[in-house]
């Protein structure tokens, strides 16, 4: 039912520089595989295979990566180290790649807005590929988004419970429960303080929107930052029809810190050596 993922993947990844500064941070490695793989991937497992990247200055690698390589193909063919190019040559073969660039740093919202034409009329995933999710032995966080969606046919956002002080840090939620781990959103707030906080629900980098979001994008002012936040414009679509809130079976690693994406490479070796 979802045939499109989204990749906004413009941001400077400034939490990462130097490094940054010539490697795209969706391009940074969790052991050997970039961590955008990783977000196509899971794309992949929900039966979506029509990936959409909102691109920038600098990010040409993304593209060059989802391409062949006809020189390394050639140089590693028959040896032991083929094997190693598997896993990519499955999303190669599997999956179609479209990109577009976003001119100016104004959001998450903005960017989403930007992949509109990628999208067209019709409803959709994303993935922020810097939020790198893992349910070891069970569906991915996308995979079960996309069973909601078939039962609700609304927008969803991906939510976990944070600590008190770290909801500045995300979008956060207020809602009903109707279903297990699933809430009907009334409110949602673009980092909140402790007080303003509504709850301690906190949007995460997986959504399914519907295409009417663009509409309301189209009109929404500059929010929190002055950026385009995609929070408002889901805060106006609940107000005008449904929004979901879904409390994911899984783990989310906040690869875009130093923090989490060390605790990330970690976990994910310890996992590769078992």
């Amino acid at each position: 039912m979802i045939k499109k993922c989204l990749f906004p993947a413009a941001g400077y990844g400034t939490r990462f520089l130097p490094a940054t500064k010539t490697t795209p941070k969706e391009m940074l490695p969790i052991i050997n595989k970039p961590l955008i793989q990783y977000g196509v991937e899971e794309a992949m497992e929900a039966g979506i295979f029509n990936m959409a990247i909102v691109t920038g200055r600098g990010k040409r690698s993304l593209e060059d990566y989802f391409d062949i390589n006809y020189e390394l193909e050639h140089q590693l063919k028959g040896t032991s180290k083929e094997n190693l190019l598997k896993d990519i040559r499955n999303v190669l073969e599997t999956c179609s790649f479209s990109y577009t660039r976003q001119m100016e740093m104004k959001g998450l919202g903005h960017a989403i807005l930007v992949g509109e034409s990628l999208v067209g009329n019709e409803p959709f995933a994303v993935i922020l590929s810097d939020d790198l999710c893992d349910n070891e032995g069970g569906q991915g966080v996308l995979s079960q988004m996309c069973k909601i969606y078939a039962k609700y046919r609304c927008s969803i956002v991906a939510v976990e419970e944070v600590a008190l002080e770290e909801v500045s840090k995300y979008g956060v939620i207020a809602g009903r429960k109707i279903d297990e781990d699933v809430f009907v959103v009334d409110n949602m707030i673009e980092k909140p303080s402790q007080e303003e906080a509504p709850s301690n629900l906190a949007i995460i980098g997986r959504y399914i929107l519907t295409p009417d979001i663009f509409e309301i994008l189209h009109r929404t002012k500059p929010g929190k930052n002055g950026e385009i936040q995609i929070t408002d414009a889901l805060l106006e679509q609940c107000k005008k029809g449904m929004v979901l809130g879904y409390k994911f079976k899984g783990v989310r690693y906040d690869c875009g810190s130093v923090d989490g994406f060390v605790k990330a490479t970690n976990i994910f070796y310890d996992k590769l050596k078992r």
